[in-house]
């Protein structure tokens, strides 16, 4: 198995990072902007970015979409919708259907 070659990066905030892939993403600046509790609170970072570029910042925004549209947005994974359904039930909440559904 051939091992990918880790690039020495600097965000715009000035920090280091390696990073083998052409995400621009830097690791440190993305954990400095995890919420510290909620529901973006629970999900990786690809969604959390995802869900927020969308304009989804709050449980009852979500609960405006369909599980199939969330899953159209790049950076949302199948394994988002189970923590996603599960913090929309603790507030009583759901994923709306579907045209399709």
């Amino acid at each position: 198995m051939a091992t990918l070659k880790k690039n020495l990066r600097v965000c715009k905030a000035g920090h280091t990072y390696y990073k083998s892939s052409d995400c621009p993403t830097c690791p440190v600046c993305e954990q400095e902007r995890k919420p510290a509790a909620g529901f973006l609170s629970t999900i990786s970072a690809p969604t959390r970015r995802a869900l927020e570029a969308a304009g989804i910042k709050t449980l009852h925004q979500l609960s405006q979409w369909s599980e199939s549209d969330i899953l159209k947005l790049h950076g949302v994974g199948p394994s988002s919708i189970p923590k996603l359904r599960k913090a929309l039930y603790a507030e009583k909440l759901t994923f709306s259907k579907s045209k399709s559904d």
